[in-house]
């Protein structure tokens, strides 16, 4: 396993604990994270701010305590890093949000420059609404 590959495992285990520091301490501020599809959470968001306010916030708002994400697979290319995992979580209108996700990383260094996210748009429409 890689740097980059421990780096985004002891992340996601540590948000799964409860500290998002791990994880999110790898972002490096002006980041470009997207979200594919055309959900509520669908769309670019550009640096940590952004990303913070429009789509950490408001997801963390829905979601009954902390999102539980298993990693499945782990694939490096020089500065790229894809990431298969599958996400559990409950949410707060007594529901569920069990996903299913790809993770495109490209670092410089040991920060996370851009990410793009694929996830199923279905289950998270279906979660939390359009």
């Amino acid at each position: 396993m890689d740097t980059h590959q421990k780096l985004i495992t002891a992340g996601f285990k540590a948000l799964g604990e409860g500290d998002h520091e791990p994880l999110m301490g790898l972002f490096d501020k002006n980041v470009q994270w997207t979200i594919i599809g055309n959900t509520r959470f669908s769309g670019t968001y550009n640096g940590m701010e952004e990303v913070a306010t429009k789509l950490l916030a408001p997801l963390g708002e829905l979601i009954d305590g902390h999102l539980h994400i298993t990693v499945d697979n782990l694939i490096s290319d020089g500065d790229y890093l894809a990431c298969q995992g599958r996400g559990e979580s409950k949410t707060k209108a007594g529901g569920t949000y069990n996903n299913t996700y790809c993770w495109v990383y490209r670092w410089s260094g040991d920060n996370i420059v851009s990410v793009t996210e694929y996830l199923d748009t279905e289950v998270l429409t279906a979660s939390f609404g359009a």
